[in-house]
């Protein structure tokens, strides 16, 4: 039976790392694993956006963004030759990556530590740490 795997990054260095961490993991099972790839953008406030651009155009926007952090992570795990299924969600991150978890059923979290930039580290760091409070499963934290 395949070991399912949840990837979450957000396009960081450390997200690359958490994407090499999980290739490696990978190499050393006898099957495959079930990948599950996704980005979670964090929602933008609603009210004064709304106001200004539409719905249609606000949900391009969240696809476009997170197509951008996914390709990354897409082609190093295509290059290895895993297979895997994207997955682009808006939300509070953290809450929405260990959802997923427990949606998917999923064996492994495999998160970066840090996110982009010294601002995004203290955020993204907070976001890694609430998903291993709020985890289903056990987390792989890449550094």
């Amino acid at each position: 039976m395949a070991m399912k795997y949840l990837l979450a990054v957000d396009g960081s260095a450390c997200a690359e790392r958490a994407t090499a961490a999980l290739i490696a993991h990978a190499e050393a099972l006898a099957v495959p694993p079930e990948i599950h790839l996704v980005h979670v953008h964090p929602p933008i406030p609603i009210g004064r956006v709304q106001a200004h651009i539409g719905h249609d155009t606000l949900e391009r926007y969240y696809r476009e963004e997170a197509e951008a952090e996914l390709t990354a992570a897409k082609a190093r795990l295509a290059a290895a030759g895993l297979a895997f299924t994207p997955h682009i969600h808006v939300g509070q991150p953290a809450e929405v990556i260990a959802g997923l978890a427990a949606e998917l059923d999923v064996d492994l979290i495999v998160i970066g530590s840090h996110g982009r930039g010294a601002m995004a580290a203290l955020v993204a760091g907070s976001v890694a740490a609430r998903v291993l409070h709020l985890a289903p499963c056990p987390v792989l934290m890449a550094k």
